[in-house]
């Protein structure tokens, strides 16, 4: 079966940018994760194309080579290196064009044609496979760059774990079939890589590459991050607004209480050290809560009494 062209599975078009590709990405993998549709092979294989997609498309070098390419870039039919392949077929084209025909970019037939050689991967194993253990499945996967003996591949993972660390198992195809147990450090930020000594293939000459993974931050729902500072609003009583007064305010950490100042307004923010990101290494981040006075939509008479009394007061 055809695959599916990498915009269309992202829906955007070919002139998106950087961000708007990112933006689809995470839309689309939030609503497919595993983790949210557990036991779902339609949602797992779907979750696979979207992070097939972003991983060639959110690499300038692989989307200029599938722009001009398409999956023939990938697919093993154009050699260790797709460039080349491409140029080395166009001067053949010139040098016998009253003796062969191109055909696509996969091979020259006719007198003096030629064929690429395939890439050190099977391209129907692409992603490897998931393996399921703690929490639901997780997509892992890792492929064979060209060339050479490192494996690179992607993993998703949610806000919280990137800002308090975790830890995944990966199924890594090398020479067989491994797991992987791998460390993700609290702090991580989206799109940063993490990198395994010795990891990868081994060599033809001994020794093993590296592997190298490139970590995704699903968005939260709550907090929102900048650097190693987390930012969350949080609703409080207009009545603790008014008066001041301790509220309870969720972190990443727990729960913690604090004391809201008398007249505080919608808007003002509450600073809790050392309550952000916490990284192995480095100081801590802060969280900056957002107060945003909440007014019930029901009162009864007798409130109504008392809060035209406090209008009359303040005039």
């Amino acid at each position: 079966m055809a695959k599916r062209d990498y915009y269309d599975i992202l829906g955007v078009g070919k002139e998106a940018k950087e961000q708007e590709i990112k933006s689809a990405y995470r839309k689309l993998a939030k609503k497919y994760h595993p983790d949210s549709n557990p036991n779902d092979k339609k949602a797992e294989q779907l979750f696979k194309e979207i992070t097939e997609a972003y991983n060639v498309l959110s690499d300038k070098e692989k989307k200029r080579l599938y722009d001009k390419f398409g999956h023939a870039a990938f697919d093993g039919s154009m050699g260790d290196d797709p460039e080349s392949f491409a140029r080395e077929q166009e001067r053949r084209q010139k040098q016998y064009s009253t003796q062969g025909t191109f055909d696509s970019w996969n091979q020259f037939t006719g007198t003096g044609g030629f064929q690429g050689s395939a890439w050190g991967f099977d391209p129907d194993d692409l992603f490897g496979s998931f393996f399921r253990g703690g929490r639901e499945a997780e997509e892992d996967y890792a492929y064979e760059m060209p060339g050479g003996n490192d494996l690179a591949g992607d993993v998703t993972i949610s806000f919280r774990e990137a800002a308090l660390g975790c830890e995944k198992v990966l199924t890594i195809e090398t020479e067989k079939r491994q797991n992987l147990a791998v460390k993700i450090p609290a702090g991580i930020e989206e799109g940063q890589t993490i990198r395994l000594r010795g990891k990868g293939r081994m060599g033809r000459r001994g020794g093993a590459g590296d592997l190298l993974i490139r970590v995704h931050v699903l968005e939260d729902q709550i907090f929102t991050r900048k650097g190693r500072d987390v930012f969350v609003t949080e609703k409080i009583p207009y009545t603790t607004a008014i008066l001041g007064g301790e509220a309870e305010f969720q972190t990443l950490h727990g729960r913690v209480k604090c004391q809201i100042p008398a007249g505080s307004q919608s808007g003002t923010k509450i600073k809790l050290r050392g309550k952000g990101i916490a990284p192995a290494s480095g100081a801590k981040g802060d969280e900056y809560v957002t107060l945003q006075i909440s007014v019930p939509k029901n009162t009864s008479e007798r409130e109504k009494e008392l809060l035209k009394e406090l209008q009359r007061l303040s005039g």
